[in-house]
């Protein structure tokens, strides 16, 4: 598994619907969550690249309708939990 975080800026103010969006989402194949961000018009999401690419997220996000826009140009790995 190689996980990995996007930004997205919201396209929309988050009500009620949009955040029962956000929560379905990681129901999503291959995405493993998504943290709206303190600002309130972005979240953070965390997918896995092995089974997922940068466009099928921003698919996903959009049939889940979730109105985004990718903030960073290019994905942040993020690296393996640690195993004790």
């Amino acid at each position: 598994m190689t996980r990995v975080q996007l930004l997205y800026k919201l396209s929309r103010p988050v009500d009620d619907v949009l955040m029962k969006n956000i929560n379905n989402a990681h129901a999503l194949y291959g995405i493993e969550q998504i943290k709206l961000q303190p600002s309130l018009d972005q979240i953070l999401v965390e997918y896995d690249a092995s089974r997922l690419s940068i466009d099928k997220v921003e698919n996903n996000l959009h049939r889940a309708g979730i109105p985004a826009t990718r903030v960073v140009s290019e994905p942040v790995s993020t690296p393996p939990p640690a195993t004790v």
